[in-house]
């Protein structure tokens, strides 16, 4: 039986030349993949991992899990001046992050020795890794990892001024929440011989790393107390004997003028918007403000704390 015609050539061809068998290998693939302990790579990160795990205080078996800020999570510190003057201080820290091919100078190289001598761990990450870190702040390709802080209780603070055999200087802070502002007024505070700075539990700054930060280490010889409620420890720092001044700029007397500078006191900074809340106001026995020209409205609450504190200081040293 004779075939159809078609106009289409057979797609049948004849033999051909062989690959010598290089599709089938390619198909095999490179072989079974070596297990972990035979990966130098995965031993390298792993380790790595296992380093940084247990500098934040994690056991072994802790699995890397996605970053959430918690306030009682470490926090690392960023730049090379912040790094030395915090280790220079002796602020607690876990781990110190040195980012790769980091240009050397005399700050890193005493920040690493430092670290080495304290049993600090010494840790090589790559400059994405202490971006994140830092939080995007400006490193200098080094930051200093610090463990959460421990919060004093306030009646420490009364005792740790009686222990001295000195009159107590409190400094307390009502809606302060810039780190920074927390950090200024801790080193005007140590200036000024204060013997402890108490913040709410809430709505307020806490002991970060940007508090650290601006404080220039004075955090690590200042404790600082939380209060769970503001009104009610002022109430019990007078009933212990302690006056309360607050600085508002609708007072009718100049800080100058305080005559209570020289007994134990308690000075509350309000925030630089909404000055002192209504019930701590109620609660100060006397409230004083920081004369100045009527074209600046307020003043930053770390710059007021540090006049403040030094009006205190000329009063006692007379």
């Amino acid at each position: 039986m004779a075939g159809r015609a078609s106009g289409k050539p057979s797609k049948k061809q004849g033999p051909t030349k062989g690959t010598g068998g290089k599709v089938r290998r390619s198909l095999e693939g490179k072989g079974a993949t070596p297990p972990a302990h035979m990966r130098h790579w995965y031993k390298d990160k792993a380790r790595a991992e296992r380093i940084e795990r247990e500098a934040a205080g994690a056991p072994r078996s802790a699995r890397p899990a996605v970053r959430t800020r918690k306030d009682d999570a470490p926090e690392v510190i960023g730049g090379r001046n912040p790094v030395l003057e915090a280790l220079r201080a002796g602020v607690p820290a876990n781990a110190l992050y040195i980012a790769q091919r980091i240009d050397n100078d005399d700050r890193v190289k005493e920040s690493i020795k430092i670290a080495a001598d304290r049993g600090i761990a010494l840790l090589e990450v790559s400059r994405e890794r202490l971006d994140r870190l830092t939080e995007s702040t400006v490193h200098q390709g080094i930051g200093l990892q610090i463990p959460p802080y421990e919060y004093a209780h306030p009646d420490q603070l009364v005792e740790r001024a009686r222990d001295a055999a000195e009159v107590p200087l409190i400094v307390a802070l009502d809606s302060v929440t810039d780190p920074r502002n927390l950090g200024a007024i801790a080193r005007s505070a140590t200036a000024f011989g204060a013997h402890g700075l108490l913040v709410p539990s809430r709505r307020s700054a806490g002991v970060t790393a940007g508090a650290w930060k601006t404080s220039a280490g004075t955090l690590a010889n200042l404790p600082v107390a939380r209060a769970s409620n503001l009104t009610q420890t002022l109430q019990a720092y007078r009933e212990q004997g302690l006056f309360v001044v607050g600085l508002d700029g609708a007072a009718s007397v100049d800080v100058a003028d305080v005559d209570l500078a020289t007994e134990p006191l308690v000075v509350v900074v309000g925030s630089e918007g909404k000055g002192l809340s209504r019930l701590v106001r109620e609660s100060c026995d006397q409230v004083a403000r920081i004369p100045m020209n009527a074209a600046a409205e307020s003043l930053n609450a770390g710059v007021a704390a540090g006049i403040a504190l030094y009006e205190v200081a000329r009063h006692r040293r007379r």
